[in-house]
């Protein structure tokens, strides 16, 4: 057991521990002995770990006490503005406070309402048959590479306008920003220097090619709306660095919450009998299984001055992360949080898109997503269930599977 003064015995930053799905069962003991606990890093830096839900909304809602800003350090355990890889993008809204980010997330938002996200919904089935139907007659496939991420890469080349061809380029330059702490996935810090000039110069092209032929895509958004109360339009590294969030935002959120969708459904058959009766229940089904993934694992604040956050002391300057992960299941909020219910309500919403200011603007499209791939891949493979290893990302950011094996009844 920990000390209840000193730092924790564990590193909770640590990826180890996400690689190998061992954070929940620490979580929910910390939960109870040590919901704000002081965490000592490898390097000596410390930081507050934030793990029960009402704790984590708190914190959430208050960034003027609480701060994103990326000159404090950003949303990350790791300092962000220092962080070489992550010099290239820039700000993002997720590391401005208000009003700046208010500004920019306005930019955005209107891509992503109710009314935009359902006139998707065809396309998007259309991108979920199609890929289906090239794995249907094989009766085994490797489901990451072949479905989940192959599908909201798709949806996000859809939305900013970008052609087939050049998908798989936004691929790579999403998973360059997120894999630093995966040996398999991390690259040379030339090679992802070299990502960052590519993304940034392929940013740029679009800002070029919308100014002269504006469309509906996000880019043309991005490039035509005026800032509120200004006049002025986004400046050029401010649209850099909300694409490349788009980018990897867009990919990572529902490429791990398919996959790790699909695992949860294997793991309790009688929830997949559940849905495969009543198909109706899939979109609430899908609400659940970004609650059971926490497809990102963590976002971090920094006190900008002395303060208390259930019963301990926070100094000015410290690092507190909040981890998504612990809120998903604390017991205190949630009934039975370790059983996967497809009937689970709604209320309280889950904390996998994020709370407060940063909640996700793409909760939307990524629930609808999880929908129609859910409804097409039960409709056509029932039986579908992982037949190998499965193979998680090494990271305490993204909460990923890079490999998995599925097997299935062919269609004949």
């Amino acid at each position: 057991m920990d000390d209840s003064t000193g730092p924790l015995s564990t590193d909770l930053a640590n990826p180890e521990l996400y690689e190998r799905n061992e954070a929940r069962e620490l979580f929910a003991r910390l939960r109870k002995e040590r919901p704000v606990a002081w965490s000592l890093g490898p390097d000596g830096h410390g930081f507050w770990s934030v793990l029960r839900y009402q704790d984590i909304a708190t914190v959430s809602k208050n960034p003027r006490l609480f701060s994103s800003a990326w000159h404090l350090g950003g949303h990350r355990i790791h300092d962000e503005a220092n962080a070489e890889i992550l010099k290239g993008p820039g700000p993002t809204m997720l590391t401005l406070d208000p009003p700046e980010h208010g500004t920019y997330r306005g930019l955005v938002s209107p891509g992503f309402n109710a009314e935009r996200i359902r006139g998707l919904e065809a396309s998007i089935r259309a991108r979920a048959t199609e890929l289906l139907d090239r794995i249907a007659r094989r009766g085994e496939c490797e489901f990451i590479s072949s479905v989940a991420a192959e599908l909201p890469i798709q949806v996000l080349a859809e939305l900013l306008g970008v052609p087939p061809e050049d998908r798989p380029r936004l691929f790579e330059w999403s998973n360059a920003l997120v894999g630093e702490s995966d040996p398999e996935l991390r690259k040379p810090g030339e090679y992802i220097h070299q990502c960052l000039k590519e993304m940034r110069a392929y940013a740029q092209k679009l800002w070029r090619e919308r100014l002269r032929r504006p469309g509906d895509d996000l880019v043309s958004m991005l490039v035509h709306t005026e800032l509120e109360g200004t006049g002025d339009v986004i400046s050029v590294p401010a649209y850099y660095a909300t694409f490349s969030l788009l980018v990897v935002a867009g990919n990572e959120s529902v490429r791990n919450s398919i996959a790790g969708g699909l695992v949860a459904l294997s793991q309790h058959p009688e929830q997949r009998q559940r849905l495969l009766d009543t198909p109706a229940l899939i979109p609430q089904a899908a609400k659940e299984i970004v609650r059971w993934v926490s497809p990102f694992l963590h976002s971090r604040r920094t006190a900008t001055e002395d303060t208390e956050l259930a019963g301990q002391r926070i100094a000015k300057g410290d690092k507190v992360v909040l981890w998504y992960l612990s809120g998903n299941y604390d017991e205190e909020v949630f009934e039975q949080p370790e059983r996967f219910d497809v009937t689970r309500a709604g209320q309280p919403p889950h904390l996998g898109f994020g709370h407060g200011l940063h909640f996700c603007l793409g909760w939307r499209l990524a629930e609808l997503q999880l929908t129609v791939v859910f409804q097409e891949l039960l409709r056509r493979f029932p039986d579908m269930e992982p037949s190998g290893p499965i193979r998680r990302v090494r990271s305490n950011f993204v909460n990923g599977i890079k490999e998995m094996p599925v097997r299935f009844t062919p269609e004949r």
